[in-house]
């Protein structure tokens, strides 16, 4: 009959797709998460970049060198006296006596090194804000790194629960099928009235939409897991343990470990590392420097002028010598900053205050919910018995001609929920106990536990 046909594709086609696949597990899921979804190599290289960071800080007790040639050609006129230097090429040599346009030949070169051995202070400023900035990158990648982890059990964890309400649906169904045909046989037989067979003919139609819903929800579950996993390939969750056993509440301690705590910790420490950052800009600073340099001109000694001499060079020089600079004034522009930064810190301080208080609670809040899950799960399997039982005593009552349709089809109900609800509920526990980890911040908790 066609019916039987669709019925014998519909559930076969899961296995035939299923045969050159093996089912995934949850320990190399999270492997492959961290090595391939693209926002964790981002962090991975957020936290090189700030390593490189300290090195740059530290770098900067490394004298520079700078080496210089120039080659011009220029008025031959000059005046003394000052003249403020932005925006002005400056000349050298001595006045002239009139307004003199023409063109003369000049030279330069110079090697000069400049280097600050003593900064009271500011370049390990630096250094620790980097260590700080360094510190804040880690922990905000080992964050993401432990939030995606929970994302991936947890629609693993859905996964493996639309993959067993799959098989729940699928065995529906085939008792569905089943009591079709058991009503058509007594109908034919004139053993119960013909309506019976058409309600059983909906209910089996009932049963193959809700099969097929479930396979619907458990696709969009894989493809939500491949998508936290950064992968496009096709794969199997299918891990029955979860179902046939319930985790064991071990006593931990209450220590908080929590990604997010030491995040905003961080972020804290931060705040005070610039803030020390800018106390030492007001220190003063010590620079070493030294020079030799030589210089051509076409302008010769009594105001003779020789064309293209000034293209090679005529004087050498040397010179080395200390210079120590003080901001006078660098205070009264900082203030207002450190103020500033103050303020970032009690705030900071009060967000991790706020943290620290949100993780106690939600720890309050996940032992609360894992024991009562736990207890909800323990009635689980007298629930499905019960329904079992009572499905069983009125299938061959209604064979026998002693219950109806509606008697039967209300077992078949109270079965099926049951049947849910113990998957649920079985699933539930570990939900609650993957809840507990995440807000302790230690997910062996969870992983010890699994398979």
């Amino acid at each position: 009959m066609k019916w039987l046909k669709y019925s014998f594709l519909l559930l076969s086609l899961p296995i035939l797709a299923q045969n050159n696949l093996q089912p995934v597990s949850l320990h190399d899921l999270l492997k492959q998460a961290e090595a391939n979804y693209p926002l964790l190599k981002s962090k991975a290289l957020d936290v090189q970049a700030a390593q490189k960071g300290i090195e740059i800080s530290r770098s900067n007790f490394i004298p520079s060198l700078d080496a210089s040639y120039q080659l011009n050609h220029a008025t031959y006129n000059n005046i003394t006296g000052m003249v403020y230097p932005q925006f002005i090429i400056p000349i050298s040599g001595p006045p002239t006596s009139d307004n003199n346009m023409k063109g003369v030949f000049g030279s330069a070169a110079s090697l000069l090194l400049n280097w600050q051995p003593f900064t009271f202070g500011q370049r390990k400023a630096q250094v620790d804000f980097s260590k700080a900035n360094f510190q804040y990158t880690t922990a905000d990648a080992e964050n993401e790194i432990f939030q995606h982890k929970v994302k991936v059990i947890n629609a693993y964890l859905d996964a493996l629960t639309a993959n067993e309400l799959v098989k729940t649906y699928r065995e529906n169904y085939v008792r569905a099928e089943t009591n079709f045909s058991l009503a058509r046989i007594l109908v034919t037989n004139g053993l119960k009235p013909g309506v019976d067979s058409a309600l059983f003919k909906a209910e089996f139609s009932h049963a193959k939409i809700d099969l097929l819903n479930s396979r619907k929800i458990k696709q969009q579950s894989i493809i939500v897991l491949s998508e936290l996993l950064g992968s496009d390939k096709n794969m199997i969750v299918d891990d029955s343990s979860y179902f046939n056993k319930l985790p064991s509440l071990l006593i931990s301690t209450d220590t908080l470990r929590n990604t997010l705590y030491y995040l905003y910790s961080s972020n804290t420490e931060v705040s005070k590392a610039r803030k020390k950052m800018l106390n030492r800009t007001m220190m003063p600073t010590l620079g070493v420097w030294g020079t030799t340099y030589a210089r051509g001109s076409d302008i010769q000694f009594g105001g003779i002028v020789k064309s293209r001499d000034g293209m090679s060079f005529e004087r050498y020089n040397w010179g080395v010598g200390l210079q120590l600079s003080l901001p006078l004034l660098q205070v009264a522009r900082i203030r207002p900053q450190l103020q500033q930064q103050e303020f970032l810190i009690r705030s900071n301080t009060e967000k991790l205050n706020t943290i620290s208080l949100q993780l106690r609670k939600q720890l309050e809040i996940a032992d609360t919910t894992l024991n009562n899950v736990l207890a909800i799960a323990k009635e689980s399997p007298v629930l499905i018995e019960s329904a079992r039982y009572s499905y069983r005593s009125l299938l061959s009552r209604y064979q026998s001609g002693l219950a109806s349709y509606a008697d039967l089809i209300q077992a078949e109900y109270v079965l099926i929920k049951a049947e849910i609800e113990y998957k649920t509920n079985y699933m539930g526990v570990w939900k609650a106990l993957l809840y507990k980890a995440a807000v302790k911040g230690d997910l062996n908790l969870f992983l010890n536990q699994v398979n």
